[in-house]
């Protein structure tokens, strides 16, 4: 009986190639565009990626009170529109674009949205019901203060500060030149902050 062979000291590794490619485990939003098509839980995956995001922005433009229902009509557009899709700008900004023209269309059917404290939502499970309260109506102040602003205005914050988005990005978005852009954001957080002073609160 012949002895067990000696452990190679330099054992063969599997290469980049043969380990699952990291898009396999967290796929591109074109990835899922393109699943998407034939396969409802791409699309899913898509919505909870994109969907708080959608939120924020919608929050921002038509008011926190009609928020939900942009969401909604965001991807619905967004399930009709995948065919159309073709990737030559990145999703996120055609899906910037979608939020946009659903806040308009929000905005044409009820007119200036307005905002309330209960308008909106608590933290969940605050540990400090006090601060848990003045972070609320912070919130409520600076949704109110956003809606204040000139539509313009307030698209180009809101995709800022909201989204995250640079100045190109916006630029792409709304359609507006570099310089509009950077100027629509100067003098709408100018506004805010003037807003906010005068309401006693530091910005």
């Amino acid at each position: 009986m012949s002895d067990p062979p000696a452990p190679d000291p330099f054992p063969v590794r599997p290469s980049v190639q043969d380990a699952p490619e990291a898009s396999e485990l967290h796929p591109t939003d074109l990835q899922l565009v393109r699943q998407a098509l034939r396969d409802d839980a791409a699309f899913e995956a898509l919505v909870r990626r994109h969907a708080a995001g959608v939120h924020r922005l919608a929050a921002g433009v038509v008011g926190p009170g009609a928020a939900d229902d942009v969401v909604q009509e965001v991807f619905i557009a967004v399930h009709k529109g995948l065919k159309g899709f073709r990737g030559e700008a990145a999703f996120s900004t055609w899906l910037h674009r979608i939020t946009l023209n659903a806040c308009h269309k929000a905005m044409r059917g009820k007119g200036h949205p307005t905002v309330s404290l209960s308008d909106t939502a608590e933290p969940a499970a605050p540990h400090d019901p006090v601060q848990a309260g003045e972070q609320a109506d912070l919130r409520a102040r600076l949704a109110h203060a956003l809606q204040t602003l000139p539509e313009d205005q307030r698209e180009a914050v809101s995709l800022r500060e909201l989204s995250g988005l640079d100045y190109a990005e916006i630029a792409a978005i709304t359609g507006a030149e570099l310089g509009t852009v950077k100027s629509r954001i100067n003098r709408g957080r100018a506004a805010l902050r003037d807003y906010l002073t005068k309401a006693g609160i530091v910005p």
